[in-house]
């Protein structure tokens, strides 16, 4: 499932991590199976209790509850998660992904049985693949959507850096930093280069140069892409 970018009214963007079409199969299963379970309980209970006919309507009507608001119940409670949405690690979130209100969690749960009780599922699937934004029609009316809590970390995001096998370092200075902070001196970095935000790069070589008590050799573009690598090499070759 594609991840999707949505700006907000202050102008920021927000990636959201949507959670896969296989993750939410799963986590139904899995709340499929616990409710299967405690009917199998119930029909034990009922079984060692007194057959009196007068009161099955009345007792299976009240035992029935909690199956059939199971969904709603549980994501209202526990911040849109269910016991299958929790193992997944996924849960219901608004688009700009804040938590809903209890009125999203009801619109998507009377939908619910349309898209996915009535049709078996099928609406729901071909739906969530259409949309784009892993939205079912659940979802879609009540303005949410599904999304992992799982970190899906890009690449760029990391330190790595590939470096050559021959490469020789020249900064052992590096090491007074840690990873959180090469981090952010490589996003910096690389979003300054990106945009050829000169000035940027200038104050970040002078901010590394001053932590690491030396004196560039080479110009700030390439002095900061000179300690991110040398970094990568004292800290993951030797």
């Amino acid at each position: 499932m594609d991840n999707f970018q949505i700006e907000t009214a202050q102008n920021v963007s927000i990636q959201q991590n949507v959670a896969g079409i296989g993750e939410r199969i799963l986590a139904y299963l899995i709340d499929l199976l616990v409710i299967i379970v405690y009917f199998i309980i119930i029909i034990f209970l009922k079984g060692m209790l007194s057959d009196n006919r007068g009161d099955q309507w009345a007792f299976w009507m009240t035992m029935g509850l909690p199956p059939f608001l199971y969904f709603l119940m549980w994501e209202t409670f526990w911040d849109g998660k269910t016991p299958g949405k929790a193992t997944m690690k996924i849960k219901v979130a608004r688009l700009d992904g804040s938590r809903p209100a209890f009125s999203n969690y009801l619109i998507r749960w009377l939908l619910h049985l349309l898209d996915v009780t009535l049709a078996f599922g099928g609406v729901a699937v071909v739906t969530i693949l259409l949309n784009g934004r892993g939205q079912r029609l659940g979802d879609m009316a009540a303005g949410t959507t599904v999304i992992s809590e799982r970190q899906r970390v890009q690449f760029h995001q990391t330190i790595l850096v590939d470096i050559p096998e021959d490469y020789v370092a020249v900064y052992p200075q590096v090491t007074v930093f840690n990873d959180q902070e090469m981090r952010k001196i490589k996003a910096i970095y690389t979003d300054a280069k990106r945009h050829a935000d000169h000035t940027i790069i200038l104050e970040l070589s002078k901010k590394v140069s001053t932590l690491m008590d030396v004196t560039p050799q080479e110009k700030p573009l390439l002095f900061v892409g000179k300690v991110i690598a040398d970094y990568n090499y004292y800290t993951q070759k030797l």
